[in-house]
């Protein structure tokens, strides 16, 4: 089937994270690739969620690798326009949840790597790897790595929203919870009791002060900080024994999230214990890598757009599936509006998503010949 209608086909399924429901989808897929003779392997978790991995190739040489999710995020409490799960076409723009972020994506490189399968079975070829679960912590991903082994590929090209220019890396994601603890106590005798919610305000004042001992990334910038949530109190005229806080770190190369998680924990000091929710680290490829700039080449010609130095604010699976691929140089390369994911009224430009198939096979086709 052409791309567009594999698009609405992919986007028919309500994979809304939580609870996703994946499994679905990725056998829709699964039995689209074994039909196209591809080594095609579900991958199923506990929880009956599954990731599929497909491979097409002679066994020879390091594959080029292909990834993407297929979880999307809720529809939010907004009317939506259209209906989210139809992939209706209006004015150029295909719409519906997961649209741009990131089914297109998978669309795309899923029919590039069809349509070329009979050149790519002479070579190295290609392996995909289509993963539940990312929009809540790269579920699907972390537990492939940790199921199965990847073989060594050539490189790894993510199919998130870039608008089919190559970006180069992302920031990495450290989320905290601080949690203050104290005594209770009548509100009108606050001398009996030890005020939690005081003391992880006196933390978050020092967070506020806080710095990063590490240099500015040339194209990342510097890393953040922020304090996301605060929650605490049993009633008004109570002092309050719990207060939790979680805290958003974004970190650039070459930071490392134990020192930093080290550096969050001394200045807590006594006011507040220290967990880990989320960690996954910055990806980061030269863009001088030869694969990666040969990418870079074919997506000038058939966009238009200069090419240049670029990250993403958003995290991807590659925080997890790059170490596994041996630190393979990685792109974040596909069709979608990173503007309009998550959005209400989500969509992605059907020329776009044509364009994508373009730019994959013609990725694929140079591969196949280097």
């Amino acid at each position: 089937m052409d791309v567009i209608t594999l698009t609405q086909r992919l986007l028919a399924f309500d994979t809304v994270n939580p609870p996703g429901n994946e499994s679905s989808c990725a056998a829709f897929l699964y039995d689209l690739l074994a039909a196209a003779g591809f080594e095609a392997q579900l991958h199923p978790m506990p929880d009956g969620r599954t990731n599929l991995v497909a491979y097409m190739g002679n066994g020879t040489g390091k594959p080029l690798a292909f990834t993407g999710h297929l979880d999307t995020v809720p529809l939010g409490h907004q009317p939506w326009q259209v209906n989210p799960f139809a992939g209706d076409i209006i004015d150029g723009r295909l719409y519906g949840r997961g649209s741009t972020d990131m089914k297109a994506g998978v669309a795309a490189f899923v029919s590039a790597a069809i349509a070329g399968a009979g050149r790519l079975k002479q070579g190295p070829g290609v392996l995909l790897l289509i993963t539940c679960g990312e929009e809540t912590g790269c579920d699907g991903a972390r537990h492939l790595v940790q199921s199965i082994a990847l073989p060594p590929v050539a490189g790894l090209i993510v199919a998130e929203p870039t608008l089919n220019r190559p970006a180069h890396g992302h920031k990495g994601v450290l989320w905290l919870k601080a949690t203050s603890r104290g005594v209770t106590a009548h509100g009108s005798m606050p001398e009996r009791g030890d005020n939690a919610i005081a003391k992880a305000a006196r933390f978050i004042t020092r967070l506020e002060n806080f710095t990063f001992d590490t240099p500015t990334h040339p194209v990342m910038g510097r890393p953040t900080i922020n304090v996301g949530t605060i929650k605490g109190g049993l009633n008004v005229n109570s002092v309050p024994d719990l207060a939790e806080i979680e805290i958003d770190l974004r970190s650039v190369p070459p930071m490392q999230h134990a020192e930093l998680t080290t550096q969050i924990a001394q200045l807590a000091n006594d006011d507040a214990e220290i967990s880990t929710l989320l960690d996954l680290p910055p990806v980061w490829t030269d863009p001088n890598v030869p694969i990666v700039k040969r990418i870079g080449d074919i997506c000038a010609a058939r966009t238009a757009a200069p090419m240049r130095q670029a990250s993403v604010s958003y995290f991807t699976d590659a925080a997890l599936l790059q170490p596994a691929l041996q630190n393979a140089p990685t792109v974040i390369l596909g069709p979608g509006d990173p503007a309009l994911a998550h959005q209400t009224d989500e969509y992605c430009i059907v020329d776009n998503i044509t364009q994508a198939v373009e730019i994959y096979g013609a990725i694929l086709t140079d591969f196949a010949e280097m």
